[in-house]
Parts: C-alpha cells; structure tokens; sequence
C-alpha cells in the first residue's frame, strides 16, 4: 500500500479554528500589528492544538520538493550521533539531499523547540533519536506532513519510521553474560536516565534480568549531566567506597566503562580478578585498551544509512531493528 503523508495544516485552517482572518493569524505569529490579548490567546491555542509550524519559505521553494533533512539529535559530544549522522550525510549527499542538525541536550523542551524550528523550513524529513517526545512535539511532528524517523531505537510505537536496536534487549543480554560469567555481586554506574531514555531502558532491562537470575542489582551510582569518562570515573570511585564488595560493574555506555577501567588501574583493581566491567555502544577506543572492553557493539552508522535510504526511497511506514552485537572482551 503507497504511503500518503498527512495533509500539512495551513494558515486557514488555524484562521478558521481561531474564528479570525488569515492576516491576523500571521500579525499574532510575527508579534506585529494590532490584535487584542483575546485575539492572541485564540490564536495561540488553535495553533496548539492543530500543531501548526509556520512556514518560512512560503516563497519561491513553497511549491517545490524540498531536499532537506532535518536531524534533532541529543548530543555530539557523544560519539553515537555523529556516528549516526556520518552514516546518514553519505547517503543523503549521493541523493542531493541536503542534511541540517540541531542538538537538544537530552532536553525534551529543547527538542520541541528545536524541532519548531527545523519543520518551519519544510524539510522532506526530520530525524530524531528515541521515541519519547513531549506531546507538543508529537503533534507537530504529525501534522508536518513530512517524513518522521525516530532512530536508535525500537522499543516503543514509531510515529513513522523507525531504525534502531532494542535497548531493552541489549540491557537484559549484557546482564545475562555476567551472570553466566558467575558475577552475582552487580552494581550500575550511569548518567541521568530521566534524559537518557534509551540509557533508562537498558538499565530496566538490566536490573529485570539480574532479578530473574535471583541476584538483584547491589548498588547504583548515578551522575547528573551527559556521560563522559570523567563521570565514569567518579562514578565507579563512590559506588565502591560505599559497596567495596561488588564483583562487576555495569556502564550506561563505554564513555563512562572506560572511566571506571581508569579509575581501576590508578587503584591497582585487577580487571577481570578483582573487579569485572562491562560497558555499551562497542566504541573503537574500547578495543584499543590494554584489555579490550567487554560490551555491546551497536551498529550506529548503519543506522543513519539505512534510516536516510527509507526517506529518499519514500518507503512506506516501518520499524527496522537492525539488532546489536555483545562483545566479549576481556574485562569481564
């Protein structure tokens, strides 16, 4: 069955749920003219609710196809995403498509803002990471009338397109190696999972395991802001002054697992003997350590190709899991 995008709402349709005229629509959105504070409200509310982004190249390229692909993506200082991006640009170039990026900081409110911003220009698609967006943010995204993907992930219900791994899974498999590894003492270092959703689903996944294998997660330290080794390191330094008996320890991602491999070095911590770590994402710098870093290797790049090849193809609504791989390693 062909897909058919969803009608993009115009100016007259937010007039005529306001009760005003098109010209006054336009004078509130540009805080220019006179209108009275009702007048605003009303049309302030029937742009809420109809998700109405206005249009800023309602000009010459209105008419025409658009080739630009918006990404709202949470970081770059995270090597994922522009892994992510890198995979997606060298598709979209070959198809004269013209990718734009915004970065939101994990923040919900910024990425609704952000993606305001980016649907103004009428790109062909946007791209986001995650499911979980604020409710302003989904309205806006369906009534764009543009292509949506939601990467690096597949636990969840896409509004379009979707291309990714389950996080969930990879959580529960990475507890599932330690404990066949007999690791039953498991604590958990993080960064903010309320931000991170993906993180928080591997963690669920994680501790949902280790229940089931009648060993429950021991302890936890959590760190506010982004991953980073630095937190990694810190936050392995707390978790064993308070819990100096764990056998393993389990990390929202590699940035912060090679962290923790830091801290133990400095503290003379054999690895595996003494202390196991396991981390997440498969980063190439976690191979490249004395002891290669045991973790799941996700197939970041692939999944900003594949993702982009659904866009310009105009492939029809889908969820693509595209699966990870656990490695091994040597560090547990």
């Amino acid at each position: 069955m062909e897909f058919k995008h969803q009608a993009t709402v115009t100016l007259a349709e937010v007039a005529d749920a306001a009760g005003v005229g098109e010209s006054t629509v336009s004078r509130v959105l540009r805080n220019h003219g006179s209108f009275s504070g009702k007048t605003r409200d009303r049309v302030i509310a029937a742009v809420e609710r109809l998700g109405y982004v206005p249009n800023r190249i309602a000009g010459t390229l209105a008419s025409t196809t658009s080739r630009l692909v918006a990404f709202v993506i949470p970081s770059l200082s995270n090597i994922v995403f522009p892994d992510v991006l890198r995979g997606a640009s060298a598709v979209l170039e070959e198809n004269r498509y013209q990718a734009v990026f915004s970065v939101t900081d994990y923040d919900p409110t910024k990425e609704e803002a952000l993606a305001a911003a980016m649907l103004a220009w009428r790109p062909a698609a946007v791209m986001l990471a995650g499911y979980e967006h604020t409710e302003g943010t989904v309205k806006m995204l369906r009534a764009s009338g543009c292509r949506i993907v939601e990467m690096l992930d597949v636990d969840g219900d896409a509004l379009d397109l979707a291309v990714g791994f389950s996080n969930g899974a990879a959580g529960r498999e990475s507890a599932a190696f330690l404990l066949k590894r007999g690791y039953r003492r498991i604590g958990y270092v993080g960064h903010d999972l309320n931000r991170d959703t993906r993180a928080g689903k591997r963690f669920a996944g994680f501790c949902q395991t280790l229940g089931t294998g009648d060993a429950p997660l021991a302890d936890r330290e959590i760190l506010a802001g982004a991953s980073s080794v630095e937190n990694g390191r810190l936050g392995l330094e707390r978790l064993l002054a308070r819990t100096p008996d764990l056998d393993a320890v389990y990390f929202s991602n590699d940035d912060m697992a090679l962290g923790g491999y830091f801290h133990c070095l400095a503290r003379g911590i054999s690895i595996p003997g003494q202390l196991a770590i396991f981390g997440y994402n498969g980063l190439d710098i976690g191979r490249a350590t004395p002891q290669p870093l045991s973790t799941i290797r996700t197939p970041r790049v692939a999944t900003g190709q594949v993702a982009a090849q659904l866009v310009v193809t105009n492939a029809p609504p889908q969820v693509v899991d595209l699966g990870f791989e656990l490695i091994e390693g040597a560090t547990a």
